[in-house]
C-alpha cells in the first residue's frame, strides 16, 4: 500500500545542474551478483553555482569516493533516498572517482545491468544508469566515455558503445577485457554494454563520405541463419538516410545485438542497439510477414535515432517527442519509400486509432510533451510516438519537402551535439519557412483528440458548393478550454466520375494545392461554378490527427469507396460505412449491407488495385473501435454478437468472390518479404477470415489444408489467425499441433500464447493458461503475448460481465509488480477504457483497481496508472 502520494517531477521546475560531467572513464568487472564498477568522472562547477553535488543512484553499495586522489570521509558524503550527496566539492574542475557494486542476477526489472539467458545487458533508458553506477542520470548531462569490460573468458564477446581502443588478457587468467572510446558526447541512457557467449553474423557498409563501417549482428548460437534479413534491413536504412536527409553514420563500428528479456523493442544506444529478439530473428518457416515488415521497420527506427535522438538529443524527458516522434516519422517514411506508400499510410492510421485514439479520449490523455509525470516510463506512449510523428508529419505537409528538409539541416546545423528542446526545434522550422509556428506549436501542448465538424450544401441555382467548418478538442483530465489549434486539411472536391473540380473558393480563404490551413472554431468556404452536387474528399491522405465528422450520405461513401482516387479516404469511406452498419445493428435498427458487400466486390475486382490495398479494405473495424463509436454504457457482448452478424451477411453476399479469391489464386514460389508476395499472403488471409462468418465449415476446410501445406510462417499461423473466432475443435486441434510443432522456439510459443489468448472463452482459460509451464511472469514477451493479447484482442472475455476478466488482470498486475514494474505498469493501461461500459463492467473495475491501490509495496510505476485511471 502507498503511504504517501508519489512525488511528481514538473516542465516548468527544470534547472541545469550546478556541476557538469564532460567524460567518463568505467572501469567494469562482470559478476553475477557482485559486478564491480569504477567510474571516473571529469566534474566541473558551472560558473556562479554553489551547493554539494547530487548523483543519482538506487540499488547500489558504495565501497569508496575519491577526489583528485584523496579517499573522502563517510562525514564528506551521504548516500540515502537513491541519492548520492557530497557536501563540499572543490570549487574548480576535479575527478571524482567512485567505486560501487551491482546485482545483475536479481534485476528482474531489466532496467540498469541484467542477466539475461547467461549474458550480461544494459538498459538504460530512461533512469536505469542509476542501476548500475552514481550519475547525473539524465538526459542534459552529455558527455564521452571510455569503458574497460573485463569479464570470464567463457563470455568471448565484449561489447560497449563506439569503437575498440585495445584487448586482451587480464592479470587474471580467467579474465579477459576490451577497452572502447565513444568520442560523441551522449547522455547516460545511451551508454551500453553486452558480453555473452554469442554468434555473430558480420557485414559491412561503405558511407556515402567514404567511411567503412563493420556492421555485427549478435545472436545466440545457432540463431545466425535468421540474421540475413535484418542485415539487408540495416543496410538499406543506412543507404536511405544518406539519400533521404544526407546523414552518414559517424563510427567505424556499428553492432546490435538481440536479446529474450527486453522491456522494449529496442534501444538505440549509440553505436550498439540492442533489441528484443523478436525484431531481428526472421527466416520464412519462423517469421510472419507482419514479422518481417516490423523488423524493416524497427531497425530503420533505431539507426535513424543516431542523428535523431543521438546526436541531438532532448534536454529533458518533457522534450521525450523530440526524438521520438521525428524518429518514428523518419522511419514510416522509409517503410513508404521502399513499399506501397498509400497502403503504409493507412497501416499508420489504423495504429494511430487503436492505441493513440483511446489513450486521448481515456483518462490516460495527456499532451505530446507533457507538464508533468510521476514515472517517466510510463509515458513511453502512443501520445509521445504516434501523434508526434503525426505532428512532424502535419509540419512536413505544411512547409513542403524541400522546406522542411531545409529546416532539419538547420536543426543539425545549430544543434549537433547538444540536448535540445522543442522549442529549438520549432524555431529551426520557423525560421527555415519564414513561418509564425506559434498557434502550430499548441499542438505539443493540448492533449486529447479535435473533432471537426464539417456540414455541407450545395445550390444548384447559384451553382454553389459551401463548407461549414467547425473544431473543438474535448476536455480532457487537468485540460478544459483548449484553444483552436492549426490544422492542415487536404481536400478536393471530385464530380460523381471522379474528376477532380477546380478548388477557388471565395472570400479570404487561402487553399493551395489542395491544402487548407484550418486555424480558427468556425469557418466557412464557399466554392462557386460547381456545376452538379460534388463529392467531398476531405482530410485525404489523413493529413491531421483528427476525428472527422461530416454528413456525407451513406450513397455518397459508397461512390467515394469506388471512385476517390487518394487511397485514404477510398479507404476511410469503406470504413465510416461499415460503421455506420455495425451501430445500427447495435441499436437494434435493421441494415441493408447489400449495396456495401458489392462495393467490396468491385474493388477486389478493380486489376488497378494492388493487393495489400485490398486486403485492407476487406478489413473491417474491430470490436475495440466500435465500443468507442457507441460511447458510453456498452455492452461487450453485444458488439461481439452484432459485429459477427453483420459481417455473417456481408460474407454471404460476396460468397462467390472470396471462394473464386481462394481458390483460383496460388503462389508456389519462394517466399518473399517483398509487397507484392506479402500483399497477395495478406489478401488472401483477409478473404479467408471474412468468409469464416458465414461458410464455416469452408472456411474451416481451406484453413486446414493452408495450415498442413503451409511453406512459410505466414500461411501457417495466418491459417489458424483466420478461423480463430470459430468455437470448433479442428481449431484447437491446429493450435495443439501448432505448439507441438514449435514448443522449441520461444518466438512461436509467444505466437502460440497470443493465439490461445485471443480465442480463450473466459478468464479461467487464461489461469490456466499462467499456470502452463512455458508461462513465465519474468519474461515481458511471454507476459505480452499472454495477458496482453487477452485484454486487447479478446474483448467480450475480458469484459466479462462477472468481472473475472478484470479480476485476472489486477491480480497479474499485482505479481508483476513485484517482478517488473514497467511491464505491470504497461498491462494496468488495459483499464483505461472502463469507463466506457456499463454500470456492472464499472463496478467490477474499479475494484479491481481499487484492490491494485490497495497492495503493499506497490511501485511509482503502477501506482501512477492506476490511480489516474480510476479517479480520471
Amino acid at each position: 500500500m502507498q503511504t504517501q502520494t508519489p512525488s511528481a517531477v514538473y516542465l516548468d521546475q527544470y534547472k541545469p545542474t550546478p556541476y557538469l560531467v564532460s567524460h567518463i572513464d568505467l572501469l567494469i568487472v562482470l559478476h553475477p551478483q557482485k559486478t564491480h564498477i569504477e567510474s571516473q568522472l571529469d566534474v566541473v562547477r558551472r560558473t556562479d553555482a554553489h551547493g554539494p553535488l547530487v548523483l543519482d543512484g538506487e540499488g547500489l553499495v558504495l565501497e569508496s569516493i575519491e577526489i583528485d586522489g584523496e579517499v573522502l570521509s563517510e562525514a564528506d558524503y551521504a548516500y540515502a533516498n537513491n541519492q548520492l550527496q557530497i557536501h563540499a566539492p572543490p570549487a574548480t574542475a576535479f575527478k571524482l572517482k567512485i567505486t560501487q557494486y551491482c546485482n545483475p542476477q536479481d534485476n528482474t526489472a531489466l532496467s540498469g545491468l541484467y542477466l539475461s539467458n547467461g549474458t550480461y545487458c544494459t538498459q538504460m533508458e530512461a533512469e536505469g544508469f542509476r542501476r548500475f553506477a552514481f550519475m547525473y542520470d539524465r538526459p542534459d548531462i552529455m558527455a564521452t566515455y571510455t569503458v574497460r569490460i573485463e569479464a570470464p573468458k567463457s563470455l568471448p564477446i565484449i561489447l560497449s558503445n563506439g569503437n575498440v581502443l585495445t584487448h586482451g588478457n587480464c592479470d587474471d587468467e580467467a579474465l579477459h577485457y576490451v577497452q572502447w572510446h565513444d568520442p560523441h558526447p551522449k547522455p547516460t541512457y545511451l551508454f551500453a554494454l553486452v558480453v555473452g557467449d554469442l554468434a555473430c553474423v558480420n557485414d559491412s557498409f561503405t558511407t556515402g563520405e567514404g567511411r567503412n563501417v563493420s556492421l555485427g549482428i549478435y545472436v545466440e548460437k545457432g540463431k545466425q541463419d535468421r540474421c540475413a534479413w535484418a542485415m539487408e534491413c540495416l543496410k538499406a536504412s543506412m543507404r536511405w538516410d544518406e539519400e533521404r536527409f544526407g546523414l552518414s553514420y559517424d563510427l567505424d563500428v556499428f553492432n546490435i545485438v538481440a536479446v529474450s528479456d527486453f522491456n522494449m523493442g529496442a534501444m538505440e544506444n549509440k553505436g550498439l542497439n540492442i533489441f528484443n529478439d523478436k525484431y531481428i530473428l526472421a527466416r520464412p518457416d519462423t517469421a510472419t510477414d507482419t514479422d518481417y515488415i516490423n523488423i524493416e521497420r524497427i531497425i530503420a527506427h533505431e539507426y535513424f535515432h543516431n542523428w535523431t535522438g543521438n546526436r541531438i538529443t532532448c534536454r529533458d524527458w518533457f522534450q521525450l517527442c523530440l526524438k521520438e516522434g521525428l524518429t518514428v516519422f523518419r522511419d514510416q517514411e522509409f517503410t513508404a519509400d521502399l513499399r506501397s506508400r498509400g497502403v503504409k499510410r493507412i497501416e499508420d492510421v489504423k495504429t494511430l486509432r487503436a492505441r493513440q485514439f483511446p489513450e486521448d479520449q481515456g483518462p490516460l490523455a495527456h499532451a505530446v510533451r507533457p507538464s508533468s509525470y510521476i514515472e517517466i516510463n510510463n509515458f513511453y506512449t502512443p501520445t509521445i510516438y504516434e501523434k508526434g510523428a503525426e505532428i512532424c508529419r502535419m509540419l512536413h505537409t505544411l512547409l513542403g519537402e524541400p522546406t522542411f528538409r531545409n529546416a532539419i539541416d538547420l536543426f543539425f546545423e545549430r544543434h549537433d551535439g547538444e540536448a535540445a528542446t522543442l522549442e529549438e526545434f520549432l524555431k529551426c522550422m520557423a525560421d527555415a519557412s519564414g513561418r509564425n509556428l506559434s498557434q502550430f506549436s499548441k499542438w505539443y501542448e493540448v492533449a486529447g483528440t479535435p473533432v471537426v465538424t464539417v456540414n455541407s450544401e450545395y445550390d444548384a441555382d447559384s451553382k454553389k458548393f459551401k463548407l461549414r467548418l467547425s473544431q473543438h478538442t474535448p476536455d480532457t483530465p487537468q485540460q478544459i478550454n483548449k484553444p483552436a489549434l492549426n490544422i492542415p486539411i487536404s481536400l478536393a472536391l471530385l464530380a460523381r466520375d471522379g474528376t477532380h473540380l477546380g478548388l477557388h473558393p471565395q472570400e479570404n480563404e487561402v487553399i493551395a494545392d489542395g491544402l487548407f490551413e484550418f486555424n480558427s472554431s468556425t469557418t466557412t468556404l464557399t466554392f462557386p461554378n460547381i456545376a452538379e452536387r460534388p463529392l467531398l474528399s476531405i482530410n485525404r491522405n489523413f493529413s491531421a490527427p483528427v476525428i472527422l465528422r461530416s454528413d456525407v450520405s451513406e450513397d455518397d461513401l459508397l461512390l467515394q469507396m469506388a471512385i476517390d482516387n487518394d487511397s485514404f479516404n477510398r479507404w476511410e469511406a469503406a470504413q465510416a460505412s461499415a460503421m455506420r452498419l455495425f451501430t445500427e445493428a447495435y441499436n437494434g435498427r435493421s441494415t441493408n449491407v447489400a449495396k456495401f458487400a458489392q462495393g467490396l466486390v468491385a474493388t477486389l475486382s478493380d486489376e488497378t488495385l494492388d493487393n495489400a490495398f485490398k486486403a485492407l479494405m476487406l478489413q473491417l473495424p474491430g470490436e475495440a473501435e466500435i465500443t468507442v463509436a457507441m460511447g458510453s454504457g456498452v455492452d461487450a457482448h453485444r458488439i461481439h454478437a452484432c459485429r459477427a452478424n453483420v459481417l455473417y451477411e456481408i460474407s454471404r453476399i460476396m460468397l462467390d468472390k472470396l471462394l473464386g479469391l481462394l481458390q483460383n489464386s496460388s503462389n508456389t514460389g519462394p517466399y518473399s518479404a517483398d509487397p507484392k508476395n506479402t500483399g497477395w499472403r495478406s489478401l488472401r488471409l483477409a478473404a479467408l477470415a471474412l468468409l469464416s462468418f458465414s461458410e464455416t465449415s469452408v472456411a474451416l476446410g481451406l484453413a486446414h489444408m493452408e495450415f498442413m501445406n503451409a511453406a512459410n510462417m505466414t500461411m501457417e499461423l495466418g491459417s489458424i489467425s483466420s478461423v480463430l473466432q470459430v468455437k470448433n475443435e479442428q481449431v484447437d486441434q491446429m493450435l495443439a499441433a501448432f505448439y507441438q510443432r514449435h514448443s522449441d522456439d520461444h518466438l512461436l510459443v509467444d505466437k502460440w500464447f497470443m493465439l490461445q489468448a485471443a480465442r480463450a472463452n473466459s478468464a479461467l482459460d487464461i489461469e490456466v493458461l499462467i499456470n502452463h509451464p512455458d508461462f513465465t511472469f519474468k519474461t515481458p514477451n511471454r507476459v505480452y503475448a499472454l495477458i496482453g493479447s487477452f485484454t486487447a484482442s479478446n474483448l467480450q472475455a475480458f469484459h466479462a460481465s462477472d468481472g473475472t476478466g478484470y479480476q485476472i488482470l489486477g491480480e497479474s498486475i499485482v505479481t508483476l509488480n513485484a517482478v517488473n514494474p514497467q511491464v505491470a505498469a504497461r498491462m494496468a493501461n488495459a483499464f483505461r477504457s472502463w469507463g466506457r461500459y456499463d454500470e456492472a463492467r464499472k463496478t467490477h473495475s474499479c475494484a479491481a483497481m481499487e484492490k491494485i491501490l490497495n497492495h503493499r509495496g506497490l511501485s511509482n510505476d503502477v501506482y501512477e496508472i492506476i490511480s489516474r485511471t480510476l479517479n480520471g
